[in-house]
């Protein structure tokens, strides 16, 4: 499967729309009257809408297209500081072929490495037609001076990124610097920019384990989508609370909510935490009841978790074969 790597071309209608609303980023006090206007989040409401979508039931059929779907949803990741280019190589192979007994099995959708291992997994992947992501920013903290997270992206983009993969400064959104979050988003989105016209696709982490509330996921995704996110993502995978269904399914409806009032598609990504199918099942359940199925493709929905793929590969082995193969079945990555 081949994904657009270029930022979307925005209809007349839809670009018009977003343009009406940029007296709501014209200056801080706008952009803050507007992301505090935003209704309040029911927590109770919303935690058991979550819950709910989490119960459906998945024939053997569907769980089939489900799985399948599911892997090519994957961003097959290492993000270590003992990274090696024969680890990301390695990563990279299995990204293409992620069961070497099952040719059928589905590509990932991209690799995420760190910028120097771009070019390296870029090599590697050659015209696959599997993305190259990396992380940028100052990744995981976002503890760096602008120049420096700018320099970070181009680099990046420079060595053949197709994705770029940011973290917000979420001491400054928590202390109220919306403004700065805002114009931060949109330099680095000007950063993804080539030469040739094309753009590396931006996807804007919030680390939500570190937000605090609801509200503040419901403002920071406005906000992000605002100022150019392609997608939004909950979090880096490096702290103790990632994604969560309640956390995305928030997200989500923001997704939804912005969409309609702009006519501009935007992407979700949960990272972190989602490890077994029954997982991701449910995680695409509620993107289908959400979004409905325009989002149900690596194009507009993406799974942060690496340590997914196993057990997809494991189920899918499971209803080919009718017994459990084992994790010794698999590649360890």
């Amino acid at each position: 499967m081949t994904m657009p790597i270029t930022v979307p071309a925005y209809g007349k209608e839809a670009a018009g729309r977003l343009a009406s609303m940029a007296d709501v980023t014209a200056d801080d006090g706008a952009l803050r009257r507007f992301l505090h206007g935003l209704p309040g989040v029911d927590a109770v409401g919303l935690e058991a809408r979550a819950a709910t979508l989490g119960t459906r039931s998945i024939k053997t059929t569907a769980k089939a297209y489900a799985i399948d779907l599911a892997l090519t949803m994957i961003d097959l990741t290492t993000l270590e500081g003992a990274d090696t280019p024969g680890k990301v190589r390695a990563l990279c192979a299995k990204g293409i072929n992620p069961d070497p007994t099952d040719r059928t099995a589905p590509k990932v959708a991209a690799i995420c490495v760190y910028p120097d291992m771009v070019a390296t997994a870029k090599e590697a992947l050659g015209d696959s037609g599997i993305h190259v992501a990396s992380v940028a920013t100052a990744f995981p903290a976002g503890r760096a001076a602008l120049p420096v997270k700018l320099a970070d992206t181009r680099d990046a983009v420079a060595a053949g990124a197709d994705e770029i993969d940011m973290v917000i400064d979420r001491g400054a959104f928590l202390s109220g610097r919306y403004m700065q979050v805002f114009e931060e988003i949109k330099a680095v989105k000007e950063a993804c920019a080539r030469p040739d016209g094309t753009a590396a696709h931006l996807k804007v982490i919030f680390e939500t384990g570190e937000l605090q509330t609801y509200d503040n996921v419901r403002r920071v995704s406005w906000l992000s989508m605002l100022a150019g996110a392609d997608f939004i993502k909950t979090s880096t995978g490096k702290v103790a609370v990632n994604a969560t269904p309640p956390v995305t399914l928030l997200m989500l409806e923001a997704v939804r909510d912005f969409h309609a009032a702009t006519g501009v598609q935007v992407g979700v990504k949960p990272a972190g935490g989602i490890r077994t199918t029954k997982d991701a099942i449910k995680y695409l359940v509620m993107v289908n009841e959400t979004l409905g199925e325009p989002w149900l493709t690596p194009d507009w929905f993406r799974f942060g978790a690496s340590s997914l793929l196993n057990d997809l590969l494991m189920q899918r082995q499971k209803l080919s074969t009718g017994r459990y193969s084992g994790p010794d079945y698999v590649t360890v990555d």
